[in-house]
């Protein structure tokens, strides 16, 4: 089976099968085991043993921990990615994501205010869940459009924090 997997603006194509494991046609050697009851995984990539929490947030999209690293990460198949890609070409820009929670908290901190602009990968909030702060980072360029909480605010998983819109800039369309 093919899969297109997006990870920091770089997208993989990986092709699982009864022969092993390619990623962009480079055979790996891999093996990955879900620790029961939890969202930890064990992973062993060609000999290297790594601790993985993955948590499923919507579809395709998840929340990977790897050495201490935060990464969003869109894994599809390949009909979804041909099918979103056929689309693509018709569909009006969708901007940058909202914000939301990962998982229920308490806000702690706004790194950023409305009509501030945010890079991708920039920290925009910082959610307190089971006694650990997890800053929470913007995916892609954009504008703060609302903020829809307030330090020491509870937060439930998925809610809207933050909501963005794409970057316009100022010298666009100069000539």
């Amino acid at each position: 089976m093919r899969y297109f997997v997006a990870v920091d603006g770089t997208t993989l194509q990986v092709e699982l099968g009864p022969e092993g494991a390619e990623v962009d046609g480079v055979a790996v050697s891999a093996d990955l085991a879900r620790r029961e009851g939890t969202d930890s995984m064990s992973l062993l990539l060609d000999g290297e043993s790594y601790r993985v929490l993955a948590k499923r947030l919507d579809d395709g999209f998840w929340e990977l921990h790897l050495r201490g690293r935060r990464f969003a990460v869109e894994a599809v198949d390949e009909r979804t990615h041909t099918i979103r890609a056929m689309t693509a070409a018709s569909a009006a820009p969708a901007g940058p994501r909202p914000i939301r929670a990962p998982m229920p908290g308490l806000l702690v901190q706004l790194e950023v205010a409305v009509g501030d602009r945010v890079e991708a990968g920039q920290g925009v909030a910082i959610v307190e869940a089971m006694k650990m702060e997890n800053e929470l980072k913007a995916e892609a360029p954009g504008v703060v459009t609302r903020i829809l909480v307030a330090p020491g605010q509870a937060v439930e998983k998925d809610q809207v924090l933050i909501e963005l819109q794409a970057p316009v800039d100022a010298g666009e369309g100069a000539g």
